[in-house]
């Protein structure tokens, strides 16, 4: 009990010298009073007399003259006889150096236009290991040019680029076949895609 009476006349006795100390610091009397310096006189000049606005007139404005009609003539047009069959070639396309692309002729997809083409993925461990082939795939147009029912005929090695060969060939946009100007359906259509590592 002795000594948290002794250690409280101690703290009251540092505190009060602590509050004194601070009065002591903020007292100001020993700063000499800051003299105000006189505001700078600002004139405001007197603007000159506008001078006079001289009006010029407005030109007249011509109306555009009309181009001049081109002389009919009276002759009548070339006429172009026009064959809608489409003969398509095999057409070898290269890919971007890691696929190859050869689209076959025939009977069932001689009317195929392709509009899109996206190159297949190489495969990274057919990549890695060095192994090159190909993949035949058969496959349906739709109506407005899009790919469906992809399925794999033939492929050298088996099952190593067909996915890789599927997912391609989804992406592909074909100009869609048109009989009396409606689109039609095109089906079993036949591609084969080539996975080389030279190109």
């Amino acid at each position: 009990m002795k000594k948290i009476i002794a250690l409280m006349s101690v703290a009251s006795v540092i505190t009060t010298a602590l509050f004194a100390f601070m009065a002591f610091l903020v007292r100001n009397d020993q700063l000499a009073p800051v003299e105000e310096e006189p505001l700078p006189v600002i004139e405001v000049a007197q603007t000159p007399e506008d001078s006079k606005v001289e009006t010029k007139p407005k030109p007249v404005l011509q109306p555009p003259v009309p181009p001049t009609p081109m002389p009919r003539s009276n002759m009548a047009p070339d006429q172009v006889s026009m064959d809608a069959s489409f003969d398509y070639q095999p057409a070898a396309i290269d890919l971007g150096g890691n696929a190859a692309l050869t689209v076959f002729s025939g009977t069932p997809d001689s009317n195929a236009r392709p509009v899109v083409q996206m190159p297949p993925k190489y495969p990274t461990e057919a990549l890695s290991k060095g192994i090159e082939g190909w993949v035949l795939l058969a496959f349906d147009i739709n109506a407005v040019g899009g790919v469906e029912n992809v399925k794999v005929l033939d492929a050298k090695p088996k099952r190593v680029f067909d996915k890789a060969a599927k997912q391609a060939l989804r992406k592909w946009k074909y100009r869609a076949k048109l009989v009396d100007g409606t689109a039609v359906i095109q089906k079993n259509l036949t591609v084969q895609l080539d996975f080389n590592m030279e190109t």
